[in-house]
């Protein structure tokens, strides 16, 4: 357990700098006009935990396949949840003046460039996808997930349920809904398009979405959380923000000890989902536990 609590860290920022040194050759050099592409650079490379990209290339390689196979499927859900994070701090949606520690991208660059910087990194992120040298049929089909995870079933009727309920007392139902799609969407399809990306089966393909759909309902709870508990310096942004909006949240709803049960449970539920499909889950394993308890 201690050789773990040292190596698998390690692990996790070994393969963090292979995404982040692949994202630095996006939008460089390409354009007659440079504002548009910094701004897009600005949030994509603004740091951040990679976990949607960390976990296409770890079940990539829990299901068979090498690293490199997943890298640009990686860039595309990087590019794809950079965007939803630009618009998600847009005045018309959460209003939020910070992102990671700096300021967010309407505030540095102004609300018309940075909605097209989503806009743009959206389009980016299926290019890329398609792009990919993997074979046609596997390519396809990460594409679907991709697009799924986005629409109107995944990041996009989350935001809109979430800004929809501002102000009402939602029940936990409501809150499950809103952050399977807004949330766990992308998480599950980041760890779905892994396993294809691998050639994977069928039968790993559905263990990784339930895994990570766990990881990921797992993960809104303790952000939820960590938004009444934790400073703005360990966040990177403001903290009580869904407080001032009138936001129904997990810790509202539940309180602090029923949030620490259901992670505790989300995150086992997560972890038995991997034991039958794949041969070596010990990353996987403590990933999901390390992101349970993080504290930031």
């Amino acid at each position: 357990m201690m050789h773990d609590s040292v190596e698998m860290p390690k692990e996790y920022e070994r393969c963090k700098e292979l995404i982040d040194n692949h994202l630095e050759i996006f939008f460089k050099g390409e354009f007659s006009f440079q504002t548009l592409p910094e701004s897009m650079r600005y949030s994509l490379l603004a740091g951040g935990k990679r976990i949607r990209a960390v976990l296409c290339v770890k079940f990539c390689e829990a299901a068979g396949g090498e690293a490199k196979m997943a890298l640009d499927a990686a860039c595309a859900i990087e590019m794809l949840h950079a965007y939803s994070l630009i618009h998600d701090d847009l005045p018309c949606m959460d209003d939020d003046e910070m992102r990671r520690g700096k300021p967010s991208n309407h505030i540095r660059y102004g609300e018309f460039v940075a909605t097209l910087a989503g806009d743009a990194l959206q389009a980016a992120a299926f290019e890329t996808l398609l792009s990919s040298d993997l074979p046609p049929a596997s390519i396809v089909r990460m594409g679907l997930a991709l697009a799924e995870a986005a629409g109107p079933l995944g990041i996009c009727g989350g935001q809109y349920l979430d800004v929809f309920g501002e102000g009402k007392q939602l029940r936990l139902g409501d809150l499950v809904e809103i952050h399977e799609m807004k949330t766990a969407a992308l998480i599950a399809a980041s760890a779905k398009i892994g396993v294809i990306a691998a050639g994977g089966s069928s039968e790993q393909e559905k263990a990784a979405q339930e895994y990570a759909q766990a990881v990921g309902l797992a993960f809104q709870i303790r952000d939820d959380v960590l938004d009444f508990t934790a400073t703005e310096e360990e966040l990177g942004k403001p903290i009580g923000s869904d407080k001032e909006r009138g936001k129904s949240t997990f810790f509202t709803l539940l309180g602090a000890q029923a949030c620490e049960s259901a992670i505790h449970e989300e995150t086992e539920k997560a972890v038995r989902a991997l034991s039958e499909e794949f041969r070596n889950t010990k990353f996987l394993t403590w990933l999901a536990r390390m992101l349970a308890e993080r504290k930031s």
